[in-house]
């Protein structure tokens, strides 16, 4: 099930003006960068790595450990990696974040680490599967059980503690939920099969991944919007998601 905001498609992502539009333009070919999430090493995407080869996409993978590194270091040397992926090919790098990943994406955006006049418009698609973006009621719940807090690991913390604040700033009306205001399209896909860690630690609100729910993904200003039947885990090796993020890197859109 995907559906596309309703918004004009200038607002999507990019400008008609520098060559956004969906469904008129196809992606610049280039590099996929895989964001793996917790607890992963980017392994778990050969089969997306696969899938995306058969429509000529090259995917690779940025390393590291979710549970040693603070946020702040992986984001940057992950924008430093993607940085130096585009000048040595000389080609797009367009972005592709699982849970934790799809955050490590939106922290490089957020804090102004990848170059827009590089990472906007056709010259950067980017998606994320499960990424709980206006937070995350089960890693709420493993924080509150201090021997599971230790294996949010360093990022996980830390982004709990920004969600944390978000959420009480928005109670005082202080701040708006999250919203993506960047030029780079972005493409959003959910799963509800509810089979996951999350369900044993807490009740998951509406439909949900087991993990995430389908609600705590969804971010204002995003380019379209798609919901799979896969668990959280299950997003990496569903093929319907691999088509749908096969198709939102070559069109902009997902599958109707």
């Amino acid at each position: 099930m995907c559906a596309s905001p309703t918004r004009p498609p200038a607002e999507a992502g990019g400008t008609a003006a520098n060559g956004a539009s969906r469904g008129k333009h196809e992606a610049l070919r280039g590099t996929v960068l895989f964001v793996h999430g917790l607890w992963m090493n980017g392994a778990e995407s050969f089969l997306l790595k696969r899938h995306l080869a058969t429509h000529d996409w090259n995917l690779r993978v940025f390393p590291y450990s979710s549970l040693a590194e603070p946020m702040s270091r992986i984001a940057s040397r992950c924008a430093r990696y993607a940085l130096q992926l585009a000048r040595r090919t000389l080609a797009p790098v367009h972005l592709v974040g699982h849970s934790l990943g799809g955050l490590v994406i939106y922290r490089m955006f957020e804090t102004g680490l990848l170059a827009p006049d590089r990472f906007s418009g056709d010259f950067c698609r980017v998606v994320f599967m499960g990424t709980p973006i206006q937070g995350s009621q089960s890693g709420r719940a493993m924080a509150r059980v201090a021997p599971l807090r230790a294996l949010l690991g360093s990022a996980g913390v830390h982004e709990l503690a920004q969600d944390l604040a978000q959420e009480q700033a928005q109670e005082r009306g202080q701040a708006p939920p999250r919203r993506w205001e960047h030029k780079a399209q972005l493409g959003v896909i959910a799963g509800n099969s509810p089979h996951g860690l999350g369900r044993l630690l807490t009740r998951l609100p509406g439909p949900n991944d087991g993990t995430v729910a389908v609600a705590e993904t969804r971010i204002e200003g995003a380019t379209d919007y798609c919901v799979v039947h896969a668990s959280h885990t299950g997003l990496l090796v569903a093929t319907e998601a691999a088509q749908q993020i096969a198709g939102f890197l070559e069109n902009g859109r997902f599958s109707v």
